[in-house]
């Protein structure tokens, strides 16, 4: 039996981006065309990006490197009742991975160009995959809690960051 007590991963890269905090960051990068950001893959991973520029987006898995502590519950922005962190897009994660899909404008040997980036500044690139619209969608998907109202709201309210 293998042992699951811990799992290490080594970052790839290092994402850049304009922002600095939880509360300048954009809710969600859909709803943020003009946020621009760069990820730099190391070196020694560079190899990993040949045939990466056919794709117009890509899915960066990240750590999120400023999250202090989790709970398993709590309320979400906009929202005024708690849910489940397995049920919502929150940091305060028990194991603070970050999964955002992002457009990729350009690559430059070992960096990426990217658009409608929702992450921090700074944060450890574990991976990058490419988003395949064949396979990343779903028909009939259902968004839970998530009513329309609400991902109407969290639309509207797209141009402003996420409270601290």
């Amino acid at each position: 039996m293998r042992d699951m007590d811990k799992v290490i991963y080594r970052p790839i890269g290092i994402i850049h981006t304009g922002f600095r905090d939880k509360a300048e960051a954009p809710i969600q990068g859909v709803f943020a065309k003009g946020a621009k950001g760069e990820v730099e893959v190391f070196p020694e991973y560079a190899d990993g990006l040949r045939d990466i520029e056919g794709f117009s987006h890509v899915i960066l898995i990240y750590h999120f490197h400023l999250a202090d502590g989790y709970s398993l519950v709590s309320e979400p922005f906009l929202e005024d009742e708690q849910h489940g962190i397995f049920s919502m897009r929150h940091f305060k994660r028990p194991n603070p991975i970050g999964l955002s899909v992002v457009r990729l404008e350009s690559v430059r040997g070992n960096k990426l160009e990217i658009s409608e980036v929702d992450i921090i500044d700074g944060a450890p690139l574990l991976d990058i995959k490419p988003f395949v619209p064949q396979f990343d969608h779903r028909d009939n998907a259902k968004s839970g809690w998530l009513s329309s109202p609400h991902l109407d709201m969290v639309k509207g309210e797209s141009g402003k960051h996420r409270p601290e």
